[in-house]
């Protein structure tokens, strides 16, 4: 490396960069759990307009699906698992509740948790 032309530059660059990152990544931690926040709320979204399972909300389903087909080498497989079957019918129902009412709550708390004393840190907000 130290023999290539500019070899040692790239070298301290990388050295420098990557700690730089880790650094920006601990003073900036609060938007990337903000981010995951935004998601979840999406999830929220998405199960709970499906729940009442009238026409809207069918017809939801089979665009939710259908984004989640899109996705590269992962969508197929996924959309299996959202589904649970050749159709869309009562086991993602299920799902979406499962999702709606246990895990994305839940998420959301843990992330909650994590999010508000890293604004309260970071001088961004007062007491919550």
């Amino acid at each position: 490396m130290t023999e290539a032309n500019f070899g040692w530059l790239i070298r301290s660059v990388h050295r420098w960069s990557t700690c730089m990152m880790v650094l920006m990544m601990i003073l900036h931690i609060f938007h990337v759990t903000s981010v995951v926040l935004a998601v979840l709320t999406t999830f929220f979204g998405v199960t709970g307009y499906s729940l009442p399972w009238d026409q809207i909300g069918y017809w939801a389903v089979k665009i939710v699906i259908g984004v989640a087909d899109a996705i590269p080498v992962i969508g197929s497989p996924l959309v299996e698992l959202l589904r649970g079957s050749a159709s869309v019918g009562q086991y993602i129902l299920t799902s979406f509740y499962s999702l709606h009412t246990f895990v994305l709550p839940l998420l959301t708390a843990i992330f909650m948790l994590m999010h508000f004393p890293m604004i309260r840190k970071q001088g961004i907000s007062g007491p919550l």
